[in-house]
């Protein structure tokens, strides 16, 4: 999100100057045309380096956001600073910051904040400390809002290409909740759990089929390449070659001559569903059948409750009302068919019927007994924060233990996978050895 200067007047012709955050100089347009504003003049806060010498002539140089280059000029010859050289930055590329940079910074601000320090101190104070451009940039933008007087979710959601969707919205969230470490701790703890999730995914499901790709293409390339150079010898100076070379030799000749009929019909189906699996219907059903995998899919579907009742149980205290509670959870939880239960089923529910938490939940079909059975409780004993963090903490507990045993047992098969494939290679090549002339 950019700023944008705006002067112009109001529809009775009162003149009006504002600061709005758009992505784009068209997007600025369309927001005050619609309010009925005739612009005059529009400008972008850009960044600036500035060289400029002290009234004790003392050179310092550095970078500030302005809305020109004339303000800023005049600003620091207001302050008594000399010979003031602005120059327009022509290469602006912001780097994200790391997932471990946004990571500290929100643990660090918890302990801060555990220690009673004043949160706009807080920032200050980390700001300086960071050394990412764009967090420092945002942490100081941030900091200079909240001093404006503007509401923490605005001023957070503007940073959301920074510090993620969820997090931005949670720390927004903190900035008007009674108890800013608590949610902090709550955020922190929820990016940790995010992290593994993908960390799961990546070591359980996409690294072993990489791994089996890369193996099978090894293993063509010595069919088609390297198995025949040597056996094709024998042929030539018409010896007998046994069973499995001749077969192997066939299976070369196929290959080399119909060779991109076979990747078209391997790879294809992998490329279509990559792209697919994009599109909102292909992630719905990707994360539909993702959970019903053997072994690993009821691990990945209790990870996907886990992040829900986690994200719950932190709005929940803060929020206005259940609903933007349960949309913001299912956003959050990684998974799309979840995600789609809860906001075109269990909300419209609510909404339309009146009906209760359990009996919404229940209906949107996402959720397993046992999740179900201990917010049913909750609820009748008027406790579902502490039903939600109990869900959370449980399967935390069940799914860090157990998916290390699944993700040994597959990395164990393709093991197996890999070791058959290679005696095979060896029996293969050493009955090569075994053919002789016939005398």
């Amino acid at each position: 999100m950019k700023d944008f200067r705006i002067s112009g007047k109001k529809n009775d012709g009162t003149p009006l100057q504002i600061v709005i955050s758009a992505k784009d100089k068209r997007e600025a347009r369309l927001l005050l045309e619609r309010k009925g504003v005739s612009i005059n003049k529009l400008e972008e806060r850009k960044e600036y380096n500035y060289y400029i010498t002290t009234p004790k002539g003392q050179k310092i140089k550095g970078k500030k956001y302005a809305f020109s280059q004339q303000e800023l000029r005049e600003a620091f010859l207001k302050h008594g600073y000399k010979k003031v050289k602005i120059e327009t930055v022509l290469i602006n590329i912001k780097i994200k910051p790391p997932f471990e940079s946004i990571l500290q910074f929100i643990n660090l601000s918890s302990f801060m904040l555990e220690e009673e320090m004043p949160y706009d101190k807080i920032l200050d104070i980390l700001s300086d400390e960071e050394q990412n451009e764009t967090l420092k940039n945002a942490l100081k933008s941030i900091q200079m809002e909240l001093k404006k007087g503007k509401e923490g979710e605005e001023v957070f959601k503007q940073h959301e290409g920074v510090f993620g969707k969820f997090p931005a919205f949670m720390l927004g969230l903190a900035t008007k909740s009674g108890n800013m470490k608590d949610v902090y701790l709550a955020t922190a703890k929820f990016m940790d759990r995010d992290r593994e999730y993908k960390k799961t995914l990546r070591t359980a499901l996409a690294e072993p089929a990489m791994t089996l790709l890369l193996t099978i293409a090894a293993v063509l390339y010595y069919v088609i390449s390297v198995f025949p150079a040597t056996a094709r010898l024998f042929v030539r100076f018409g010896l007998e070659v046994p069973p499995m070379t001749k077969a192997t030799l066939a299976m070369s000749d196929f290959l080399t001559i119909h060779w991109w009929w076979v990747c078209l019909i391997i790879f294809t189906p992998f490329i279509v569903m990559m792209f697919w699996f994009r599109s909102t219907k292909g992630s719905f059903y990707r994360d539909k059948y993702l959970v019903k995998l053997p072994m690993i899919g009821h691990l990945l579907h209790k990870q996907s409750i886990e992040i829900f009742f986690r994200v719950f149980a932190a709005i929940y205290a803060g929020a206005d009302n259940n609903i933007d509670t349960l949309r913001n959870a299912a956003e959050a939880c990684r998974n799309k068919w979840m995600e789609h239960g809860v906001k075109e089923i269990a909300i419209p529910m609510m909404l339309r019927d009146g009906a209760s938490l359990v009996p919404a939940l229940s209906a949107s079909k996402v959720f397993n007994k046992t999740t179900l059975n201990r917010v049913r409780t909750g609820a009748e004993t008027g406790n579902v924060l502490s039903a939600a963090q109990q869900i959370a903490k449980y399967y935390e507990m069940e799914t860090t233990y157990k998916m290390k045993g699944v993700i040994l047992s597959i990395q164990n098969f393709v093991a197996l996978f890999i070791g058959v494939v290679i005696t095979l290679i060896t029996i293969v090549s050493s009955e090569v050895a075994m053919v002789s002339p016939t005398v």
